[in-house]
């Protein structure tokens, strides 16, 4: 059963997400485009394509810039959810697809893997109802439907395209594999409904040589 979502979420989803092994290590700190420090480990990647306007791979309320090599593939979690509720022997029961495809007011929209880029794991955008425009209580919400989760530190900044956001560095505690790691991730709100960029990784480690393409999408992107 969990074949059909591995082909969605590339095999990986949620907190047990991007396992293999290290790639390149992130390159050394500098300053976004709106001027917010890009965080530990990181200035942005070499840019590559655009995702989230029409026509593009992702078509999104938001488009960024996607970090040079890393490739985007779409995800319509309502289909699979749909697919899932049927209780076929060949899907996921609804139970398991929510657990993957929905995380809090939230649910999974675009996967842009790192793989080709010679890293091991996934940037992934989740998109929520329009009409909920508080960017920061749907991060909350979203933080909050990820158990084990502790030392959650929030702020806001300005995108490099001049877009409000809230942002969360946090740590999960696998109980299976008995590991704490670093895991971020920011929100918008747009007219369309609120949008969630979140970046995991297997360990810390991973998870900082993959940040520069976060501080990419953070200083380029701007309502689609």
């Amino acid at each position: 059963m969990a074949v059909a979502l591995a082909a969605v979420l590339g095999g990986c989803a949620g907190a047990a997400d991007d396992d293999g092994k290290k790639g390149a290590s992130a390159s050394p700190a500098a300053k976004g485009a709106g001027g917010e420090d890009t965080g530990p480990g990181g200035g942005a990647a070499a840019r590559g394509g655009t995702i989230g306007a029409a026509g593009s791979p992702c078509e999104l309320p938001v488009s960024f810039s996607l970090a040079k090599d890393w490739k985007p593939k779409a995800i319509d979690a309502e289909a699979q959810l749909a697919k899932a509720s049927k209780g076929s022997d060949d899907d996921l029961s609804g139970a398991f697809a929510e657990s993957f495809l929905r995380q809090g007011p939230v649910i999974a929209a675009c996967e842009i893997d790192a793989k080709p880029a010679g890293n091991i794991g996934f940037l992934r955008v989740w998109t929520g109802k329009k009409g909920d425009a508080d960017a920061g209580g749907v991060l909350r919400a979203f933080v909050a439907a990820e158990d084990n989760v502790s030392k959650a530190k929030y702020h806001s900044f300005r995108t490099g395209g001049g877009v409000s956001a809230v942002e969360v560095e946090y740590l999960y505690t696998s109980k299976l594999l008995d590991e704490t790691k670093k895991e971020s991730a920011f929100a918008v709100a747009t007219p369309d409904g609120p949008v969630v960029l979140h970046l995991g990784g297997m360990d810390t480690e991973e998870h900082e040589a993959m940040r520069p393409a976060y501080d990419l999408a953070k200083q380029t992107l701007e309502l689609a």
